[in-house]
């Protein structure tokens, strides 16, 4: 009788341990893909700002050619000024064409 006793409660104890290693493992991998979600986030935005930056400016460096034509200063569509648009957005083409107009006086 004793055994069947000790038996039954260390059954119990495997089966409560069993019930605590899940909810522990549960919580270690709720930290981690936490984890792993804020440590990807900031190069996905980073890449997302980057290429916001990249649309902007090569609308505005088209708006500056075509505009531009009419008052003389235009921006040639080359691979320094594709880079100082992707990198800085709108306000490198402003730069840019400001440097461009001012070259011009």
């Amino acid at each position: 009788m004793n055994t069947e006793i000790v038996e039954g409660i260390v059954e119990d104890a495997v089966e409560k341990l069993s019930a605590m290693d899940n909810i522990t493992s549960l919580i270690i991998v709720a930290v981690l893909g936490l984890l792993a979600f804020y440590i990807l986030t900031k190069p996905l935005r980073m890449l997302l700002k980057l290429a916001v930056n990249t649309v902007l400016g090569f609308v505005s460096l088209i708006a500056v050619n075509y505009l531009g034509g009419f008052i003389g200063v235009t921006l040639g569509v080359n691979w320094v000024n594709a880079i100082i648009v992707a990198i800085f957005g709108v306000p490198g083409v402003c730069v840019m064409f400001a440097l461009r107009w001012l070259s011009m006086l």
